[in-house]
């Protein structure tokens, strides 16, 4: 039922209430049995136990867990000990993620009011908010909050702040007249108010036509409980990664049990290898590795405003190919200012940012020019200052406005003169003043000069104050506005093409009798002086932000609440669109639309006006079935569903609502664009930092396992290790795992936001990586065997020539991770950019070294100490080749290398 259209009369007897009686008894408890309490209901929930045993289904889980039981069978305890506490963490992080994102609903059901007044068997009662049904008659007074959907019956100077619903950055004036339009979007329901919206200012009745889940805000929730929430780039790459490593390890152990089962070898013997093989291909290190490095991107992240919420997010960033931003306060400042004008028939052009009052004007041809040369301009700020209700503050050197916003741009434009409210209270004495209210559109002033004479200043809307006029000031003289009445429409004309909302000033001449007289009597006969172009303009910062977005190849798209006019200039102004021409579709349109339609359209469109939280949501997917990862900003409840529901949801930390904030990913500390291009940044430099990591842990692994292959393949009569499972072990955690963490520390390359959003569902191993991991693992892995049988040749013990292998591989993927640094070679970075990759390879090798030469490595992992000769040989012949490899790849450009 659209309730706007209806008559007051109509609603009531549809509820069977009395505007004056209220319900009786019988009746609320009737309609509490057919509508239920006024309440926001959950779905069932999985309880946090089974939440808890879910995280364990992650393959990368499994495989730790498949390494921890593998350390038990081979009683090295503390080694399964370690793995099992690794497993457990990362399950504990990624149940923390799942269990806040359930906090939303929680949060939308504490903005509901606790109690209202509600008119109840002849009697006004302070019930909770949560036993009104539809029927009842409610009150609202200023500070309250709208306890539910409600059609108004009456209104006094009503005003509602419903930015957290639409967006508005605005309180809204409210009537209680109907409105016949069909399928007026809620910003445009003035007779209407709605449940969990605050009450700023005047008071006024109403009818209860929703409750609970019939509400706005229900059926927001309905949206966010009913909302998919996808996993992340970086949780599918890593799911998919997981995958081909479990059946890379199933598939060497089986390899292997086949080959020794076809040479009659015993079970002793195939297990101790299997054991090994798949220790070798497990990477133990790598969920941790990644959960650290993951979790020092955050920190970074918050270090430049960016609150991360969900760890697993952090990397989404640098995937995200589309960033649908909010209007206001994230693209715009949220400081309504004048930035033109119009007196004395001449446009002029204020500068200045924010609230602070300073500011130069320029003509028509943006030429600087003293405001003392504008004509009349003193007389219009002077009338602007006293007709005004809002006030400029200032707090340690910042500027703030208490009031109406745009009232305090206009106090600010005058302050950019030096005019003040107290300058001209010592001009003038208020007399009098009649409040603005939504029927007239004027607010009005008696006031009275040093000499007595009496005045009336006027302030409203330019299209009242034009047909209340009689005069307006041109120049130096007087003219008539029946002859300049066309060149005020088109002053109104052109600041409403530029999508400045527009205030004009007027003022008459008052005698005795007039002062005895009813304010809408005196608001005609007017002088127009001149009016105010105003609107919250475009952060400067974000400007910038929205250019370098385009350079890194990812679309900015315009969601907002306001009209179509102002978001299209807004767009305009920022570069996300270059074309007047270009579409903007609007809630309507989009309501007429089926899915496959939005779809088609969605591609080419990049602004979106007067949405409703369906639409933010039906637009995320459309994009996110064009491939796209989708990031989405908002700060209202009206954005919940939405930020839920894209890949990447960004609320604002400073305007933001709790519900905004609990449903997002990330969170902006100074609710400012520019700071999601530098987590954008983060993000690709993150992803590149996680890709080398792999790089290094899985060379190194397949290094291992092709050791061990050959040694087993090759040396048939007696099956050889060529590498103990602890040497295997201690590679994966320490003398590898070390380094690659360092490598989750590297800088960004210096082209990282110059190129283009990687596809939603690129492989790690894009790029050729693939074959660079199995290629430099292979030559590893070949030239630790040689070294292994070169010591067993010359007669040396089993547990030297593992040794003489063990330190041969380290050495080899101690230069490797240098190699891992870029996706090019060695010599073309830096290699002392990275002070802690440094640290790690040094400390690696050192301890590495003090395990073969120390009784308790010895011990711990059947090292024997080497001899000087043997190390240098390990030493070379572990570097070299990787060495050459690198120059090769860079002389020749050998991709697969």
């Amino acid at each position: 039922m659209q309730w706007f259209k209806q008559e007051s009369q109509q609603i009531i007897a549809a509820f069977k209430s009395h505007p004056e009686n209220g319900l009786d008894e019988s009746q609320i408890s009737a309609a509490r049995q057919q509508f239920g309490y006024n309440d926001i209901v959950q779905v069932k929930r999985a309880s946090a136990l089974w939440m808890f045993a879910r995280q364990f289904k992650n393959p990368l889980l499994i495989i730790l867990t498949f390494g921890a039981l593998l350390s038990f069978v081979t009683s090295h305890f503390i080694d399964a000990i370690a793995i099992t506490l690794i497993i457990l963490i990362n399950a504990i992080i990624s149940f923390g993620q799942e269990y806040k994102a359930q906090k939303s609903i929680d949060a939308l059901k504490q903005m509901a009011a606790p109690r209202t007044i509600v008119l109840r068997s002849h009697k006004w009662q302070s019930l909770p908010a949560i036993e009104l049904v539809p029927g009842d008659i409610v009150r609202l007074d200023a500070g309250s909050i709208v306890p539910a959907d409600l059609r108004l019956l009456e209104t006094q100077r009503l005003k509602i702040d419903e930015s957290a619903l639409t967006g508005e950055s605005e309180p809204v004036g409210k009537h209680n007249v109907a409105m016949p339009q069909d399928d007026l979007p809620i910003a445009d329901q003035l007779n209407m108010a709605f449940m969990s919206t605050a009450v700023t200012e005047g008071q006024g009745f109403g009818i209860v036509i929703g409750t609970g889940m019939q509400t706005e805000v229900g059926k927001i929730a309905h949206l966010m409980q009913s909302a998919a929430t996808s996993l992340t780039p970086l949780q599918q790459r890593m799911h998919r990664l997981s995958k081909v490593l479990i059946m890379a390890a199933l598939l060497v152990v089986m390899v292997v049990i086949s080959i020794g089962l076809m040479h009659g070898m015993s079970w002793s013997i195939l297990m101790t290898t299997g054991i090994s093989l798949a220790v070798a291909a497990t990477p133990e290190g790598l969920m941790t590795i990644l959960t650290i490095v993951l979790t020092l991107g955050a920190t970074r992240m918050m270090q430049n405003n960016g609150l991360v919420r969900q760890l697993a997010s952090v990397e989404t960033l640098g995937s995200t190919s589309i960033i649908c931003s909010d209007k206001t306060g994230t693209l715009t400042q949220n400081k309504m200012q004048v930035t033109q004008l119009w007196t004395g028939g001449n446009y002029y052009h204020l500068e200045g940012q924010g609230y602070e009052p300073v500011g130069q004007f320029l003509d028509h041809n943006k030429t600087p020019t003293s405001h003392k040369d504008i004509l009349h301009l003193e007389h219009m700020v002077t009338m602007s200052v006293l007709c005004n209700e809002a006030e400029l503050v200032e707090n340690d050197h910042k500027y703030s406005v208490i009031g109406s916003p745009t009232e305090g741009a206009i106090l600010v434009a005058a302050a950019k003169t030096g005019m003040t409210k107290t300058l001209a209270l010592t001009q003038f004495e208020e007399v009098q003043s009649f409040p603005f209210d939504s029927k007239r559109k004027l607010m009005s002033l008696i006031v009275k000069d040093q000499q007595g004479q009496h005045w009336l200043i006027v302030k409203g809307a330019p299209d009242i104050m034009i047909q209340n006029s009689e005069a307006v000031q041109l120049h130096d003289k007087l003219g008539d506005m029946l002859n300049n009445k066309l060149q005020i429409e088109a002053v109104v004309e052109h600041f409403a093409a530029q999508a400045l909302r527009t205030l004009a000033i007027g003022y008459r001449k008052l005698h005795e009798d007039d002062l005895q007289r009813p304010y809408n009597e005196l608001e005609t006969d007017l002088t127009l002086t001149g009016i105010y172009g105003i609107i919250d303009p475009p952060r400067p910062e974000a400007i910038k932000a929205v250019a370098s977005c385009h350079s890194a190849g990812i679309r900015v798209s315009m969601i907002t609440g306001d009209h179509a006019i102002t978001a299209k200039a807004i767009a305009l102004q920022m570069g996300i669109i270059d074309d007047t021409e270009a579409p903007v579709l609007d809630g309507k349109t989009i309501n007429l639309m089926s899915d496959d339609e939005l779809y088609d359209q969605v591609e080419s469109t990049s602004v979106f006006a007067r949405v409703t939280p369906e639409h933010k949501l039906r637009i995320v997917q459309a994009l996110q079935k064009h491939n796209h990862v989708v990031a989405m900003t908002g700060d209202g409840v009206n954005d919940a569903p939405a930020l839920r529901t894209a890949d990447m949801g960004i609320a604002m930390g400073i305007t933001g609502t709790g519900v905004s904030k609990e449903s997002a990913d990330l969170i902006l500390l100074d609710d400012n664009f520019a700071t999601i291009v530098e987590a954008v940044k983060e993000g690709r430099r993150i992803y590149d930092n996680i890709r080398k990591f792999i790089r290094q842990d899985l060379t190194t692994n397949v290094g291992e396992v092709s050791a061990l292959l050959f040694a087993f393949i090759l040396v048939i009569e007696e099956p050889l290790l060529t590498l103990a499972p602890l040497m295997i072990l201690w590679i994966n955690l320490i003398s590898d795992g070390l380094p690659s963490l360092a490598l989750g520390v590297d800088g960004a390359e210096d082209n990282v936001m110059n190129r283009s959003p990687r596809a939603k569902n690129e492989s790690f191993f894009s790029g050729r990586l693939g074959h660079t991991i199995l290629i430099r693992g292979l030559i590893m892995g070949g030239v630790t065997y040689v070294m292994f049988m070169y010591a067993i040749n010359i007669g040396l013990e089993m547990a030297y020539a593992q040794t003489l292998a063990f330190m041969t591989l380290i050495f080899g993927q101690l230069v490797q991770v240098f190699d891992s640094r870029t996706i090019t070679n060695i010599y073309r970075r830096n290699p002392f950019s990275n002070r802690p990759l440094l640290l790690a390879v040094a400390g690696s090798g050192l301890l590495s070294i003090m395990m073969v030469y120390a009784p308790f490595g010895n011990l711990l992992l059947g090292t024997s100490p080497l001899s000087a000769e043997h190390l240098g040989l390990a030493f070379l012949v572990g570097c070299l080749p990787v060495l050459l490899i690198s120059a090769v790849n860079d002389i020749f450009k050998l991709k697969w290398l």
